[in-house]
């Protein structure tokens, strides 16, 4: 299982996952408590495939997985037990561990080698664990600083209010339906603008010379 994992081949797996995470999940899923129990559900395998994803290292896979335990168990307790404190460290926890996750895929997608379609899938992975990165930020910002945001959030937005909300920012569409007030929110918003661009032309600087440097050896 692990030697699956460590090879290119688990990166497509991990953009599946992405996938439904972002694009079909809040389509079909709505605010009721079926709803939240299977987006709960999604996050977690998303969780445990990041943990297990990073098993080049005993010591990094060790690390990983006690994060990654906090953050399925904090998880799972605020959504048993739901209170603004959990659902503080629910969003925190996720936080660090999709950015750690994001690295690992991004470590493995960018490591030396011939560039290869399940690494080109796993820079795509890195950008959408980005935008769910931030997604997280501003979800952990309206938790602290409910009047961070203003337009149409409503009273409770769910986490695909801002993954809806990270995307457009990431991609600099900006329809303006979603507004950051606050002073952190706003330096959130042009952090991620920036990050989207500068991460396109990074990764593409970098696939070419992976690409020109194998090309080369051959």
């Amino acid at each position: 299982m692990l030697q699956f994992w460590e090879a290119d081949r688990g990166l497509p797996i991990i953009l599946a996952l992405l996938v439904i995470i972002v694009f079909v999940l809040p389509v079909l899923l709505t605010r009721d408590p079926t709803g939240r129990l299977a987006s709960n559900i999604a996050f977690s395998v998303l969780l445990v495939a990041g943990a297990v994803t990073a098993a080049e290292s005993r010591r990094v896979r060790f690390a990983v997985a006690v994060l990654a335990a906090a953050a399925l168990l904090v998880r799972w307790a605020a959504a048993v037990a739901p209170s603004d404190a959990l659902a503080i460290g629910r969003e925190a926890s996720t936080l660090v561990m999709l950015l750690l996750f994001a690295m690992v895929v991004a470590a493995r997608s960018y490591r030396p080698g011939p560039v290869t379609h399940h690494r080109i899938q796993g820079a795509i992975a890195v950008l959408l664990l980005l935008g769910l990165v931030w997604a997280n930020a501003y979800e952990l910002l309206h938790l602290i600083h409910p009047d961070a945001f203003s337009g149409a959030v409503g009273n409770a937005p769910g986490a695909p209010t801002w993954i809806y909300y990270s995307f457009v920012t990431l991609t600099t569409m900006g329809y303006g339906d979603i507004t950051p007030v606050h002073p952190i929110a706003r330096s959130l918003a042009i952090s991620e603008a920036l990050s989207g661009q500068l991460y396109i032309a990074v990764t593409l600087a970098r696939l070419m010379a992976l690409h020109v440097s194998a090309g080369g050896k051959n």
